[in-house]
């Protein structure tokens, strides 16, 4: 498959002429052929007239038919083979491995969802019949499902080429729940982006569905992706990226006469709370432990360990000293993109400079576009005198919080903003300290994990990959496993419909054979 630079609208292929877009290649800033032109304005209202025209049909399309759509798209990214792994590596600089996994990644997810699809639980339904006889009123007839709330606009992100982009974790969700997509490429890894994009294309003609299902547009600026996140005909957002990036279109989103929810996921530092036995028993092992998740993808992941937290003593003595030997003869390693690089080696210099601020610990020294790990230590009192300190570093670096006492370390945790991850490392001498955190934790993090580290989010049913503001918009949802879907669904009420005018979710003969609540009771019927 030849990477061309064109945009995908519907069925048709076309250069965009609105400005040029290049790849770069990760490891040394050359821009990688062909150009890719951005879309325009007309691009824009040309993909967005296709999705609305096609909602209807596609949103009543059967649950079969659209888990065979996912399944096809994820047979199309494996058959482009080679040549996709190999732009991807040089777009992101990431090795082969990590591309290849997250390529199964993404075929994992879009097949997770046609199950989800056949499975027909994300319905909902519901049927309460109607009581005539019941006093002193009668009760009418009420039936409720699940709708797929309209077209939907996914921004792909930086560090996920694949498995958070064109075909990834939002695209996947919103095509099982019936809505259209349309795409705005990351500019990172457009030869990526196209080679997915023409694979979901080919998919939609294979399964004979209508050509707005799915569209692709580059943008050179920001006209195209704030002016997708206003048009009155998308109804959802989904984005993955900076905290900046993440607000500014949920203003957009705000301020439209009909404003619509924006699904972004922002900023998380996943503090990792040492608890005294474990710190005790095992500290130089968590250490060392700890860099392997510090380092991971350049930590270039949204769950990279940013925050340690622990009462001070002989065992965080013991942790750092192994963090600090092990981080020594971490390499540095490619980042994704040179604003990336820029932005990091900006962080951590702040860090460095910090009055409050202790360096630790360092990896081996960097080379143009590596980024150098570090490790940088502060007290409970300066860094809730310091509310700077919380900022996410977006890289490999990692702040160590020593705190005098199980109190001062509960206000630091008080202190904290939504987080995506919180880690603890307990023994069983630590379990009645942390049952007493756990309420205050959960109230501040969407996965709470034990004797780990945040890195490794689990593609299944009962992932969240979410969390209370600023690690996502709605701490109510998640963009990583099956119940991702219900972002893009809305519960609609039938009263009183004639039987022959009701959808088959919610017909008396059941003829999808779900499982349903009727009256309440939850019944294979």
């Amino acid at each position: 498959m030849t990477i061309l630079g064109e945009q995908i609208i519907g069925h048709a292929v076309r250069k965009g002429t609105n400005g040029e877009i290049f790849g770069l290649d990760a490891a040394t800033g050359e821009k990688l052929q062909p150009g890719f032109g951005g879309a325009t304005l007309d691009d824009l209202e040309a993909a967005c007239a296709l999705a609305d025209k096609a909602f209807d049909t596609y949103s009543e399309t059967s649950l079969e038919a659209r888990a065979v759509f996912l399944e096809t798209i994820a047979d199309n990214i494996l058959a482009i083979g080679d040549e996709l792994i190999e732009r991807c590596m040089a777009e992101s600089g990431l090795p082969r491995g990590r591309i290849e996994g997250e390529r199964g990644r993404t075929m994992g997810q879009l097949k997770l969802f046609a199950g989800v699809l056949r499975d027909g639980g994300f319905l909902d339904a519901r049927i309460d019949k109607a009581l005539p006889d019941r006093k002193p009123l009668p009760r009418v007839d009420l039936r409720l499902r699940n709708v797929p709330v309209g077209p939907v606009a996914v921004f792909g992100a930086s560090n996920f080429p694949l498995a958070f982009s064109v075909a990834g974790g939002d695209t996947a969700s919103a095509l099982a729940a019936g809505c259209p997509v349309i795409v705005k490429a990351h500019s990172a890894h457009p030869g990526t982006s196209e080679l997915v994009g023409r694979a979901v294309q080919k998919a939609v003609k294979d399964c004979g569905l209508a050509e707005g299902v799915f569209s692709l547009l580059f943008d050179s600026g920001r006209d195209v992706g704030q002016g997708l996140v206003a048009d009155r005909r998308i109804h959802a957002v989904g984005f993955t990226g900076s905290r900046g990036g993440g607000t500014a279109l949920m203003k957009i989103a705000a301020s439209r006469a009909e404003p619509i929810p924006v699904y972004a996921e922002m900023s998380s530092i996943n503090p990792v709370l040492l608890f005294p036995a474990a710190l005790a028993a095992r500290g130089a092992a968590i250490g060392t432990a700890f860099v392997g998740s510090l380092t991971l993808g350049a930590g270039q992941f949204c769950t990279n360990p940013g925050l340690i937290l622990a009462v001070d003593g002989e065992g965080l003595d013991a942790f750092v000293a192994a963090a600090s030997t092990a981080l020594a003869n971490a390499a540095a390693a490619v980042m994704l993109t040179p604003g990336i690089h820029k932005s990091y080696c900006e962080g951590t210099a702040r860090l460095a400079a910090h009055k409050s601020v202790k360096t630790v610990g360092q990896g081996l020294p960097a080379e143009t576009l590596r980024g150098q790990a570090m490790l940088f230590s502060t007290t409970a009192e300066e860094f809730l005198a310091h509310p700077e300190l919380q900022d996410e570093v977006f890289g490999s670096s990692s702040l160590v919080v020593r705190c005098p006492d199980e109190a001062a370390l509960r206000r630091v945790v008080e202190a904290l903003e939504g987080q995506l991850t919180i880690a603890l490392h307990i023994d069983a001498g630590d379990h009645a300290a942390a049952a007493k955190l756990l309420p205050l934790l959960q109230r501040k993090a969407g996965r709470l994990l034990v004797n780990g580290f945040g890195t490794g989010v689990e593609v299944a049913h009962a992932m969240v990959h979410g969390g209370p503001f600023p690690a996502t918009s709605d701490g109510r949802s998640t963009s990583v496993g099956s119940l991702a879907i219900a972002r893009f669904l809305r519960p609609v009420c039938y009263q009183d419909l004639p039987a022959e005018l009701l959808p088959d979710a919610l017909k008396d003969e059941n003829p999808l054979g779900l499982w349903r609540r009727h009256d309440g009771k939850l019944e294979n019927a």
